[in-house]
């Protein structure tokens, strides 16, 4: 019997969608499981939780229960941020990775302490109505009876499959049969539904203090890992000031750093400078002026953005308007500029964003970082651990320089606008690693902006920027714009927008001025809006 081809042969348009409550994912399975909490009479940090939760089961290339994560939420009167991400291991100082000339991108050395369990519990006590047992759920039962593989999760499990295989854990429970599973395929993970059962039940405890903690860390220090318990004992979440830029008669609102999301913030900024407005929204100055703003914000990115803790100046500093002006005038709109900082690496996330007919509205991003994380999966778990310490650098005197019981520079950011009155305007998220401030300034860009409904926003050609003068587009970009790119001085290289997940997956839920939603997500991937 021949098999069913699951390539997108096609272009397709996929409409907004409209209704009182939504959810908006990369995954049409944890999609479900947000929805059926609104169902229950939940709210949108439960449907958000749940499908965070389901997330970690469904997409396991990009997340897990040892992931770290960032959440932003409108609790119908104000805007509340949460910096769940994990600090370094006390062990680790310079002398500790003495001898190396960067930070390993695998294996035990390379996870930090991970946050996402703990933002989970976090947001339920603060803000969820329904029982975290309730919440979990969905994930327990996609993870104990099984779930189809979906088209781009096979692909990335097969591709990380050839990298990880002989990290310890990781065949035993993502290829027990010597192989990733196909498109279509159920896969079960027993392991994990009881680990997500004694998390619900015990509140986390079990992940920080309990049965978990102790079968992680004897687990890494087996593998020769310097974590202990009394890190996982002292993490700890916070609840922090978002920082934000007024942008196009609305503002833009970010975690303040560890997160790349002020990278977003100052392009816009210095968009802002430029008068972006007065062009249209497709044409070359916009796409030209876009890209230079983004190199310039990346350069301070790369020299200045560390745990807030250990920053030399207050973040703040770099989104006055003086200092975008001074940016604003190293923009030649003629001729493309060539701004330092470092290459960027891939990255593997999950997005999510949710609101519900009461007005909460929910920004949440978790990840395992590149591609499920260090590789080191805790044998009869299911616990996968990310790998946030490879975002350390080794040099010494440089704010990000790796530390005992520090953040590491985090790429996955969630994201909040709000409109010129200060009500909620949509809340918006980009996965893909290096890609997310990037893809942040380009959806803002057009909701707010030129005032396009999300899903044309998501659906339009993007780009990314890869070093120096190195501008990857999307395929489905207009063959003028590129020869004018070219004209400029970018080294254009194309690439299909179908195949290339590096692009990122994008979801958006918009707040109709009538207090109905407009939900959006990515019509490139497995991405699924639902609403009700």
């Amino acid at each position: 019997m021949k098999e069913i081809d699951f390539n997108i042969a096609y272009p397709s348009y996929r409409p907004a969608m409209m209704g009182r409550n939504a959810v908006a994912t990369s995954q049409p399975l944890a999609a479900q499981a947000g929805m059926r909490m609104l169902m229950q009479g939940g709210n949108a940090v439960d449907a958000a939780i749940a499908t965070a939760m389901a997330l970690t089961v469904v997409e396991p290339t990009g997340c897990g229960i040892g992931s770290d994560a960032f959440a932003m939420v409108w609790d119908g009167k104000q805007l509340h941020a949460l910096n769940a991400s994990g600090r370094s291991p006390a062990a680790w100082s310079e002398a500790y990775f003495a001898g190396r000339s960067e930070m390993p991108m695998r294996g035990y050395d390379s996870i930090t302490v991970p946050g996402v369990v703990s933002a989970w519990v976090e947001l339920a006590r603060r803000f969820g109505s329904l029982p975290l047992t309730t919440l979990a759920q969905p994930a327990i039962d996609y993870a104990q009876q099984g779930f189809p593989v979906s088209p781009l999760v096979s692909f990335l499990w097969h591709k990380n499959l050839a990298v990880l295989k002989d990290q310890p854990g990781f065949s035993a429970c993502f290829a027990p049969d010597g192989r990733a599973p196909r498109v279509g395929e159920c896969f079960k993970n027993p392991d994990q539904a009881r680990s997500l059962s004694l998390i619900a039940e015990s509140q986390g405890e079990a992940f920080y203090r309990g049965e978990l903690a102790e079968k992680t860390v004897s687990f890494i220090r087996q593998c020769g890992g310097a974590m202990t318990l009394e890190d996982l004992n002292s993490h700890r979440t916070d609840w922090v000031k978002p920082l934000s830029r007024a942008f196009a008669g609305g503002s833009v609102h970010e975690l303040p750093p560890n997160g790349q999301g002020i990278a977003t913030l100052i392009a816009l900024g210095i968009l802002e400078q430029l008068d972006i407005g007065r062009y249209s929204p497709d044409s070359i100055e916009v796409l030209h002026l876009s890209i230079e703003a983004m190199k310039l914000a990346l350069a301070d990115l790369d020299n200045h953005i560390a745990d807030i803790d250990h920053m030399r100046f207050p973040a703040d500093m770099l989104l006055s308007d003086e200092y975008l002006r001074q940016r604003a005038a190293l923009i030649d709109p003629r001729q493309a500029g060539d701004f330092s900082y470092g290459t960027p690496r891939e990255g593997g996330t999950v997005y999510l964003a949710s609101a519900d007919g009461n007005g909460m509205m929910v920004s949440y991003i978790q990840s395992n970082y590149k591609g499920f994380g260090s590789g080191l999966v805790v044998p009869g778990t299911g616990i996968s651990l990310q790998n946030r310490g490879a975002g350390f650098v080794l040099k010494p005197g440089h704010p990000n320089c790796v530390a005992p019981g520090k953040r590491p520079l985090h790429t996955i950011i969630p994201a909040f606008a709000l409109d010129g009155n200060g009500q909620p305007l949509m809340s918006f998220g980009l996965m893909g690693g290096p890609m997310q401030a990037q893809g942040h300034l380009q959806v803002a860009l057009r909701v707010m902006q030129y005032k396009q409904n999300p899903q044309a926003a998501i659906d339009a050609p993007r780009w990314r920027i890869v070093g120096g003068r190195r501008v990857m587009v999307e395929n489905t970009l207009g063959r003028n714009l590129l020869t004018a790119l070219r004209a400029l001085g970018h080294q254009v290289e194309v690439e299909d927008a179908q195949l290339n997940h590096l692009f990122g997956g994008s979801q958006i839920i918009q707040r109709h001025p009538q207090g109905h939603y407009i939900a959006a997500s990515e019509s490139r991937k497995d991405g699924q809006a639902l609403v009700f």
